[in-house]
């Protein structure tokens, strides 16, 4: 034997690997026949997918089931199953690993679907910025759908008991079938011209093939261009269509639709009884507060009136008078044996003060009698000056020759020194 040996795992693993590699085999789409269908108490759905060509093995585990499958599967159902075909390496069997599962008719739809809603996003059609708000108080709303039906019917009745006086405008399009996406279209630019404040487009819930009018490239143009904000309610809940991608605004129903775009009175009744309601307690405070503060003001007014203060120093100076007046008469009453006093005492010490006086000044007299010059001089004692009169003390202070002055008690001699001589006492 010749060239390598392998084991069966190993083939497997390559094959696995193989179908693990190719981008087509992990998300690819399969038409076939239902049969061999069984559910398991796990809640993995396993069946066989057949043609007249072929058969092959399927699975959908549980994880997948409550996204991927919108209705009950049984045999015989042409189904379109989106998954991955991957070897199951144990067994050595590819099998096709659903993820998706849709009746024949809408899977190609959804292909469809799924083509034009990447091509308009990219496009920037679902962009936020291009969201138009939706204005709260609309007065006129604009309705495209079907005339007959529960949506038109539930539109009226919520926009009636929400705000009767909205003028709710239907424009009766075609929505299912050859012709709709052109009604819807008609409609929108109608609606426009007529110059309403929103626009509702949408239709009652159905299989995809029954919506298909609001996944055409013409409406999610026509709402993209509306210069009108547009709320899309198409279906219920669960269904999406390109619709809802475009418009400004995706409502899960018709009946919340109209919640959206008609505001409701009796709110703005509420609002505005509690408001009045708010705006009185408000009022009333303030009123009760003014008049507190009115009547502080009356009394501080009262306290500050001039006639008020007048009246009180009027009285003030009654008593202030009243009180100087007794009290002048008990001054003058106690002033006059006060003065009788005084006088007495006055005259007794001022008899004092001049004999104390007149003793003081005989001192003074005698002692001043005692420095007298007259009496020095009548005692035989000269002064002596020179020729301008100023004293000569010494025998020093003249010369031989000088002129003198002498005065006596009598008058006054003139003569000139002839001699000087010491006196030996004061040279001792």
């Amino acid at each position: 034997m010749t060239g390598n040996i392998y084991s069966v795992g190993q083939v497997n693993a390559y094959i696995k690997n193989m179908f693990a590699q190719d981008f087509m085999m992990s998300h690819i789409y399969v038409r076939g026949e239902v049969s061999n269908c069984k559910y398991h108490s796990s809640g993995h759905i396993y069946f066989t997918l057949k043609d007249r060509t072929g058969v092959l093995q399927a699975v959908m585990f549980s994880g997948s089931r409550k996204k991927g499958l919108k209705f009950r599967m049984k045999e015989g159902d042409k189904c379109v199953v989106l998954g991955s075909i991957r070897v199951y390496e144990r067994d050595g069997k590819y099998q096709l690993y659903a993820e998706e599962i849709l009746l024949e008719g809408a899977g190609l739809l959804y292909q469809r679907f799924e083509a034009l809603k990447r091509e308009l996003e990219e496009m920037g059609m679902f962009a936020p910025e291009y969201k138009q708000p939706i204005p709260r108080f609309a007065s006129r709303v604009g309705v495209v759908t079907a005339p007959t039906g529960a949506a038109v019917r539930d539109i009226q009745n919520i926009s009636r008991r929400r705000n009767p006086f909205v003028q709710v405008i239907l424009y009766p399009a075609q929505v299912q079938g050859e012709g709709a996406a052109a009604s819807i279209v008609s409609g929108i630019h109608a609606l426009t011209e007529h110059g309403v404040d929103v626009i509702i487009v949408g239709r009652g819930g159905g299989s995809i093939e029954d919506l298909w009018a609001f996944n055409e490239e013409s409406v999610a143009r026509a709402i993209f261009g509306c210069p009108v904000p547009v709320i899309s309610a198409v279906g219920h809940e669960t269904d999406f269509t390109i619709a809802d991608f475009v418009a400004d605004l995706r409502a899960p129903t018709p009946s919340a639709a109209a919640e959206l775009a008609v505001y409701d009175y009796r709110q703005a009744a509420d609002q505005m009884t509690s408001a009045k309601l708010a705006f009185n307690r408000c009022i009333s405070r303030k009123l009760s507060q003014a008049e507190e503060r009115l009547f502080a003001y009356q009394r501080q007014l009262q306290l500050l009136n001039p006639k008020t203060k007048l009246f009180e120093q009027r009285q003030r100076s009654a008593d202030c008078q009243e009180r100087l007046q007794r009290r002048m008469e008990e001054l003058l009453a106690s002033g006059r044996g006060r003065l009788e006093d005084g006088r007495k005492q006055m005259t007794t010490r001022a008899g004092q003060i001049l004999t104390e006086k007149r003793h003081r000044m005989e001192i003074y007299a005698a002692a001043l009698d005692g420095y007298s010059p007259l009496k020095k001089l009548q005692g035989g004692y000269a002064f002596v000056a020179d020729e301008n009169g100023k004293s000569i003390r010494s025998a020093a202070a003249v010369q031989k020759g000088d002129r003198i002055r002498a005065w006596l008690a009598d008058g006054s001699l003139t003569a000139r020194v002839e001699e000087i001589q010491a006196n030996r006492l004061s040279e001792k």
